[in-house]
């Protein structure tokens, strides 16, 4: 790493930091009772949303009608998204007058939409309209986003109250975290990337002449407002087909910089967040760690492996340092204006969330350093984890290291002076399997299939490697791609769709479960005898929990990807 990497590493971090945890304190605000900054502007919004709606802001649900509520508005969403795709061709704002997409890609990217995944098996420029980008894609950026925050916030109120039967109301929740907070925050960042070159028109296609006199068209449209939503909501679909790699959704160092703030700062704000909602800043802060030790630990090896650059090359008398006429490391499949430090950076920092963004393609890194973002991804991307579903599925592994933990003393486990019982763990432990299973059940099938590996463009190692990342980014709703597949056949759109819904919905519904268990709970006071759960050891327990059940689950297919690949250079 040069002294530019750690430079910018060092500011990154203290940006971060200082911006996440204010935002941290303002959405406690917005999903507590009492009043909330903003309530003279924003309170007028929502009541007027609440009366079109039929909504009851006063009324709360119990955890079963808050999952219908979630499973419904999914379902919604999902028609209106796939009925947009198909009837693209008769619809207005066309200007390239494409045709409707096709069934089983329009399945594909209505549950991609719809799930936070945001998976693209097409490239957007040439295959969506304008009109498809902005009501369809757009719009359920906000919203999906919006449904996973909301999930989150009655699973923090149901490990705060007590001898309750309701965990607030998914409606309520859905339209204060649209308007409250992702709406405010993408116009203020989409101003910014504009400011740094990202296009927002209407225009299609530009003509150009290149320097060369040759006759160029350059792809146009309302990228601005669509990248902010895509970075803050942690969704990560772009307008491109190279995504964030692309000039007109990327455009300087800065635009970049602003962008990896985008991914993170609400992943991170939200575990300062929970410190606040359950009266424990303690506890914000061990979650907080825990997310942060993680994504620093994986952002440091990959950058070194990276900046480091391909021992292959260094053999054959290829040079990777850096020079005032380059950039050094592994430049391959990345841009110039990035290096490979700072791509390294954004690799970690969108496997880690449920972001799915790429500035440089990952089939291109070195063969652990693209093993480390597919293993980021495998840890369940809860450090830090999308807007959200990264805090669930991190308080899920706190409940089980504290359930191990009292086991191990003998001990009632006991978590916020919630015990932990056998109804809260089965359900922990469908949480925990649902996604491995979804993962490897189908990785599994496309290996034996001569249809699925025909879509490979690499044998061997490295072909499994990209097999891996394309379903362990579905099952986490991550929708980042490896690279080198060519995943916009039936079988990959119906089963990656298929594992998309299963990291959604397996994982979303016990969560809720757990939350409506331990809300109707009595608090235990503590004792001389209760495990703290802020302290050091305990977060080097959760971390070790991670680890452990992360390795014995995907160790193996690890071995024969990317670990197999290393060790052949």
């Amino acid at each position: 790493m040069t002294a530019q990497d750690w430079i910018l590493l060092g500011v990154f971090i203290v940006v971060l930091i200082a911006t996440a945890m204010p935002l941290g304190w303002y959405m406690a605000r917005v999903y507590g009772n009492g009043k909330a900054p903003g309530d003279r502007v924003f309170r007028p919004i929502e009541n007027g949303i609440y009366r079109i709606c039929g909504v009851d802001p006063s009324g709360e649900q119990r955890w079963t009608t808050y999952a219908y509520s979630v499973l419904g508005f999914s379902v919604v969403s999902f028609l209106a998204v796939y009925a947009i795709q198909r009837l693209q061709g008769s619809l207005p704002l066309n200007p390239l007058h494409l045709v409707g997409v096709v069934p089983h890609l329009a399945f594909n990217t209505a549950v991609s939409f719809m799930t936070n995944t945001n998976w693209q098996s097409y490239a957007g420029e040439t295959t969506m309209s304008h009109l498809t980008q902005m009501t369809a894609l757009t719009v359920q950026q906000f919203l999906s986003a919006a449904a996973g925050m909301a999930v989150m916030a009655a699973f923090i109120r149901g490990l705060a109250r007590q001898r309750v039967s309701t965990l607030g109301n998914f409606w309520v929740d859905l339209v204060r975290t649209t308007i409250r907070i992702l709406l405010p925050l993408s116009i203020v960042v989409a101003v910014a990337l504009m400011s740094q070159g990202v296009v927002q028109n209407f225009v299609g296609h530009k003509p150009v002449v290149t320097v060369e006199g040759a006759k160029q068209e350059l792809a146009q449209g309302p990228v601005a407002s669509m990248v902010a939503i895509k970075q803050l909501g942690t969704n990560g679909g772009g307008f491109f087909n190279v995504n964030s790699a692309h000039p007109y959704e990327n455009s300087t160092p800065l635009n970049n910089f602003i962008e990896m703030w985008c991914i993170l700062v609400i992943p991170f704000g939200i575990a300062f967040m929970y410190g606040r909602m359950i009266g424990d800043k303690r506890q914000g802060r061990a979650v907080f760690l825990i997310m942060f030790v993680v994504w620093l630990g994986f952002s440091l090896a990959a950058m070194h492996l990276e900046t480091s650059g391909n021992p292959r090359l260094a053999k054959v008398g290829a040079s990777q340092t850096v020079t005032a006429s380059q950039a050094g490391g592994n430049m391959e499949g990345k841009e110039v204006r990035f290096g490979p430090g700072e791509s390294a950076l954004w690799a970690v920092s969108t496997t880690g969330t449920s972001n799915g963004s790429v500035n440089s393609m990952h089939d291109s890194m070195t063969p652990l350093g693209g093993g480390i973002a597919l293993t980021h991804i495998k840890l369940g991307e809860m450090t830090p984890g999308g807007v959200g579903v990264g805090l669930n599925g991190l308080l899920v592994f706190i409940i089980l290291s504290v359930f191990i933990s009292g086991l191990m003393v003998g001990r009632t486990p006991e978590y916020l002076g919630k015990k932990i019982q056998a109804a809260e763990m089965k359900l922990v432990v469908l949480y925990i399997l649902a996604m491995p299973a979804a993962m490897l059940i189908f990785a599994a099938a496309a290996v034996l299939l001569k249809g699925a590996l025909a879509s490979l463009n690499n044998p061997g190692p490295h072909g499994l490697s990209e097999i891996l990342y394309a379903y362990a980014s579905a099952a986490n709703n991550n929708g980042s791609a490896f690279g080198g597949l060519n995943a916009a056949t039936p079988w990959y759109d119906t089963t990656l769709g298929i594992a998309m819904l299963v990291g959604r919905f397996f994982l979303i519904i016990p969560t809720l479960a757990i939350a409506g268990s331990l809300g109707a709970k009595q608090q235990v006071p503590s004792s001389e005898g209760t495990f703290p759960t802020h302290t050091p050891l305990f977060i080097g327990l959760v971390l070790g929990m991670i680890l452990i059940v992360a390795g014995l689950t995907f160790f193996p297919a690890l071995a024969l990807g990317p670990i197999v690949e290393h060790l052949s250079l």
